[in-house]
């Protein structure tokens, strides 16, 4: 009865704690009880081991098959013998016996028990790497717990996470105990179990914020089509709406910039710039390069280049802090960009209308000039005709 108890409270306990299914349990006792039989007898014998549930013990079965002429005293049975325990039986049947299970030595049971480790944690490994890889591109909320060469290892509950340092904000920095925010980008499994890797700088980071922040995003009323990011310092998103009442960049922005102020502080103050998505390139070059205003826009589509044009006092706020603001809008565009202010034009303009006036241009109008003498006034061209052989007399 005691052992009853025990086996049936081993595996209420590990169902309940580990989350691993009753079927896996059972399957792993049942493994372990042949394993140690098997031991024991040295693989002498067609053993089977089943959970009995209204006994709730593991039970041994030894089975032999009926033959006229035994030559595996251990696996076989002639039929004379066969028919004494069940009179119906013919050649080629299957008899089974039930063994006592209790009498395993202590190998035995040891034997049993690591079986059973074994498959919790291969069953357990299994459902966690299950459970997380349906949540891949998802925001969760784990606790700091140590860092590792670089590394920052994540408490989730169940699974332990990795936030590797390139995908760490700069100038963060956390302590063991600091809970932290990051997204799921891959889930993989390894020999030592699943290995789950989050990120705070992706583009989907600041896109399921924004998602968790608008309602009218997880609605599909608004959509973002776009996201780039200079991590911690820097980002632009392109949203667009499926609603003509509704302003697709004020509903990011919200009442007094409440929803967009909530996704800066998750960032810790990174910046953002949200503008309207449009099919046309150029306008929407031009709403990329916000909060500058541009004044013309030349479109190469064959080669995807943009030459926007802006006045000189918008040109340092186009380009943006080391570049910044042009680098992101051609990242959200997919276009090279080239900005040149309207004083530069108008200087490359000039250099063009005179360039005609070069050394070489003016030689070739002196050229013309003295052909078109030539023909004009042909009595000079008999006087210089007359007066050579007179030249050469004087010679």
């Amino acid at each position: 009865m005691e052992t009853t108890i025990s086996i049936k409270h081993a595996i209420e306990q590990i169902v309940k704690e580990k989350g691993i299914d009753r079927g896996v349990v059972i399957e792993a006792m049942e493994q372990a009880v042949l394993t140690a039989a098997n031991k024991k007898y040295r693989n002498t014998r067609d053993l089977e081991a089943r959970y009995n549930p209204d006994s709730g013990e593991v039970e041994l079965f030894e089975f032999v098959t009926v033959v006229e002429e035994v030559q595996d005293s251990y696996k076989e049975i002639d039929l004379e013998e066969a028919r004494e325990i069940d009179p119906e039986v013919e050649v080629g049947d299957s008899l089974g016996e039930k063994l006592d299970a209790s009498g395993f030595t202590r190998i035995a049971a040891q034997t049993a028990k690591q079986v059973i480790i074994q498959k919790v944690r291969e069953a357990e490994r299994e459902t966690i790497f299950n459970e997380y890889s349906d949540r891949q591109w998802e925001i969760i909320t784990g606790m700091v717990r140590r860092f590792e060469k670089g590394e920052l290892l994540v408490d989730l509950g169940r699974a332990e996470a990795v936030l590797p340092s390139k995908e760490q904000m700069p100038r963060e920095v956390y302590r063991p105990g600091d809970r932290i925010r990051a997204i799921i980008t891959e889930i993989r499994m390894t020999t030592k179990g699943p290995q789950i890797i989050l990120s705070r700088t992706h583009p989907s980071m600041l896109a399921k914020l924004f998602e968790a922040e608008v309602p009218e995003i997880a609605e599909g009323i608004v959509e973002i089509n776009a996201v780039v990011r200079d991590p911690g310092s820097r980002a632009k998103v392109a949203v667009s709406s499926n609603d003509r009442d509704i302003d697709p960049v004020g509903a990011c922005v919200g009442m007094r910039g409440a929803r967009v102020q909530n996704v800066v502080s998750e960032l810790r103050g990174e910046k953002i710039d949200i503008i309207p998505w449009s099919e046309d390139i150029a306008r929407f070059a031009c709403n990329a390069l916000s909060p500058a205003q541009v004044s013309k826009v030349f479109v190469d589509e064959d080669n995807r280049t943009l030459e926007i044009i802006v006045a000189d006092d918008q040109l340092s706020l186009a380009i943006g802090k080391r570049g910044q603001n042009v680098s992101l809008a051609a990242r959200l565009t997919g276009c090279r960009i080239d900005i040149k202010s309207e004083s530069r034009v108008a200087d490359e303009a000039e250099v063009q209308e005179f360039a005609s006036f070069d050394g070489t241009n003016v030689a070739e109008e002196d050229a013309d000039v003295d052909a078109e003498a030539t023909v004009a006034d042909p009595e000079v061209s008999e006087a210089v005709a007359d007066e050579a052989p007179a030249e050469k007399q004087a010679e």
